[in-house]
């Protein structure tokens, strides 16, 4: 049995792979980014030296890294929670090795080691679209909200086509790259569409992003869903700042519609898309990502 770690107590510990470090066919070089449940590295292959991004399932609530890479759990207590998660990122590992879409992560191999797993992934230099916006000086303008959420909606449809919904669409989940497309990341909550009435009990809840569906486990979700966050992430873009918590707005709405907002500064029919998109009640929100494609183009 492991001996009881409390990631508390030693927070650095061993939290990262060091540069050098060999995981099977891949030469680590630098940590890019960590978040609860996993880290993600620059990497280059070992035979042809193209760089790649690994990213490692590592939650450290219930899990850590001992002094020769060997992820465990915290105690035989975490060890359920640690192989559902692991099951659960191999799973996002398969659904995205089969989603090819320009404007989607491509996902190249996925295996495991050291008791845990990893995603190889083709690597591509930008920022999130959250700090892509917080470092603008000026307001977005309505070309390169387009430039960016066109191609969003071109993915994300695709991703419905195969009866997939993302669920966790948000700034901190679309790449920007320097006169490139955006890429979506992060399908670790993703879930079948249609879904089963009562979900699995593991959907990634992002307040300001998430809708109010996706809070109560015997709430259908579906591409109206998605469409919620994508909306919600528009908004963020116009103004900066988060929206509120949609279960705030379902007790009381004080979200300033974007039609109100930001008219002085974009056509009303990109506002009243976004306005749309963001509705409180799932049934009357666009129930496509075509449909909204033509809102956000005034075809509709």
């Amino acid at each position: 049995m492991a001996e009881y770690y409390d990631p508390k107590t030693y927070p650095n510990r061993w939290n990262f792979l060091e540069p050098g470090t060999i995981i099977d066919q891949y030469i680590i070089e630098r940590e890019l980014a960590h978040g609860g449940f996993s880290s993600v590295y620059l990497a280059k292959q070992r035979a042809s030296y193209a760089h790649v991004t690994i990213k490692e399932y590592l939650p450290r609530k219930f899990a850590h890294r001992t002094w020769n890479n060997i992820v465990v759990p915290n105690g035989e207590a975490f060890k359920p929670q640690y192989l559902k998660g692991r099951s659960r990122f191999f799973k996002e590992a398969s659904v995205l090795a089969k989603l090819k879409h320009p404007n989607i992560v491509n996902v190249i191999n996925f295996f495991q080691a050291n008791e845990t797993a990893y995603m190889v992934m083709t690597y591509h230099s930008g920022m999130t679209l959250d700090k892509a916006i917080k470092r603008k000086k000026s307001q977005i303008t309505e070309n390169q909200l387009l430039n960016v959420f066109d191609p969003l909606l071109s993915a994300v449809g695709m991703i419905h086509q195969h009866g997939i919904l993302h669920l966790d669409i948000k700034p901190n989940n679309i790449l920007t790259r320097p006169k490139n497309s955006p890429i979506l990341l992060d399908f670790g909550a993703n879930q079948p569409f249609p879904s089963p009435t009562v979900r699995d009990g593991s959907t990634v809840i992002t307040n300001g992003f998430s809708p109010p569906e996706q809070y109560y486990q015997s709430e259908p979700c579906g591409p109206w869903t998605d469409i919620y966050a994508i909306g919600a992430t528009m908004y963020y873009c116009l103004s900066g700042n988060r929206p509120l918590h949609a279960n705030k707005r379902k007790k009381r709405d004080r979200l300033v519609l974007a039609t109100k907002a930001f008219k002085r500064h974009y056509p009303y029919y990109i506002l009243h898309a976004i306005d749309w998109a963001m509705k409180i009640d799932p049934k009357q929100r666009p129930q496509s990502i075509n449909i909204l494609r033509q809102a956000l183009s005034g075809n509709f």
